[in-house]
């Protein structure tokens, strides 16, 4: 969808209070809804990241980057990259070549503003590229990519375990993939607290610094506490064929890295 036409869904809110009142997650339209979100909300996006993670959300990133162990050079293939901070992550930690694929173009024009500008060793990072992708069809080859990533993006999609089945199409024979996503503390009192300040605070906050009218900030906390358990994710990683998985909690288990390996003998 292009962003006219994303225009002409903004009369009205993305998600309401209404719609809240049950799961985001069985919502028909939710892909709809999800991209007419993050296109009222891609100019502040980064902002809103810093702010509201308190600046822990770029140290689980570089966190998922040493997770993956990816050999010098590797493709990474970047799912929901969104505004690109984890694809300009691998690539200043040694990636080859990184493919960003997100499908709200508001997100990616961000993406490509930021990587106009980014420069390493002199030179513009050439070898980080965008594209308008869904992450359930992948516009990438079997066997194509040493690691699949994807930060906070997987509980936006519409079918995860069609999406997981995709991460491991495109994976080469002994690549890695690498779902960063938000959870909920396992702590009675730290989740209690995580959840009054995501649900109460942030939302209204966020709001104001977005300026948003979409309800995103509202879905956000919904969509995190409404998703599928540690132990049901990793289920999906091991139905689509992944093994060695290991979940890495960050900062108390509000976020969560799930890392998976498609073996050389799955060819």
């Amino acid at each position: 969808m292009d962003g006219s036409a994303i225009l002409l869904h903004m009369t009205e809110p993305a998600w309401t209070s209404q719609d809240l009142k049950s799961s985001p997650h069985e919502a028909a339209d939710k892909a709809r809804r999800v991209e007419q979100m993050f296109a009222a909300i891609a100019k502040s996006y980064d902002l809103n990241n810093r702010v509201h993670s308190m600046w822990q959300d770029q140290a689980w990133r570089r966190k998922t980057v040493k997770l993956a162990k990816l050999q010098p050079g590797a493709t990474v293939l970047d799912v929901a990259c969104g505004t690109g901070d984890l694809s300009e992550a691998f690539l200043k930690n040694g990636a080859g070549r990184v493919v960003g694929v997100d499908f709200t173009e508001n997100m990616l024009r961000v993406a490509v503003h930021k990587k106009d500008k980014l420069v390493s060793g002199g030179k513009v990072m050439d070898a980080l590229s965008y594209q308008v992708g869904d992450a359930m069809r992948l516009p990438l080859a079997d066997a194509s990519v040493d690691a699949v990533t994807i930060a906070f993006g997987i509980r936006n999609v519409t079918l995860p375990e069609v999406a997981i089945q995709e991460f491991y199409r495109v994976l080469k024979p002994g690549g890695c993939v690498c779902i960063l996503e938000f959870s909920l503390p396992r702590n009675r009192l730290l989740c209690g607290l995580y959840n009054f300040y995501f649900k109460h605070i942030m939302p209204w906050t966020a709001t104001i610094i977005a300026r948003d009218k979409s309800g995103a900030y509202k879905y956000l906390p919904m969509s995190v506490n409404t998703f599928i358990d540690r132990e049901a994710m990793v289920r999906k990683m091991a139905d689509a064929g992944f093994e060695s998985i290991k979940p890495t909690a960050m900062t108390f288990g509000v976020a969560i890295c799930y890392r998976g390996e498609k073996l050389p003998s799955s060819a």
